[in-house]
């Protein structure tokens, strides 16, 4: 199946994604399917674009960075170019990424004393209750 073009069937049976998908990111110009009237061939090419595409995503890259980055790969430069803008938007996105993480310990560590501030606030005032 290497070399063989799949349908859009098949792409979202290799991919889990839903025909939906595939056009919205033919229509942004990430992926480009043969077209034989209605319908779409995907080629090798546009499996290994929609793989990174999917990577991009998850790591949490905009689409328009994406499409830029793969742009890049037809530079001509055995994909130096591609390589460094990639690394360059990594770096950038791994230190979004840690100080989401500290700003979520941070908040996940206040919150938590405030639930046991506010269990034990509960609880003095229904041993107050109590003894009243």
């Amino acid at each position: 199946m290497e070399n063989e073009v799949m349908t859009i069937r098949e792409m979202c049976d290799a991919f889990e994604v839903t025909p939906r998908t595939l056009r919205f990111y033919e229509s942004k110009e990430l992926l480009f399917p043969i077209r034989e009237g209605q319908k779409r061939l995907f080629t090798r090419r546009d499996r290994a674009r929609l793989k990174l595409i999917l990577r991009g995503k998850r790591f949490g890259f905009s689409l328009e960075d994406i499409r830029q980055l793969l742009d890049l790969y037809s530079v001509g430069d055995n994909q130096v170019t591609q390589l460094t803008e990639t690394l360059k938007l990594a770096r950038n996105r791994l230190e979004e990424m840690q100080q989401q993480r500290d700003d979520l310990v941070t908040a996940i560590d206040e919150l938590s004393a405030e639930i046991e501030s506010g269990e034990n606030r509960l609880e003095a005032r229904r041993a107050e209750s109590s003894a009243a």
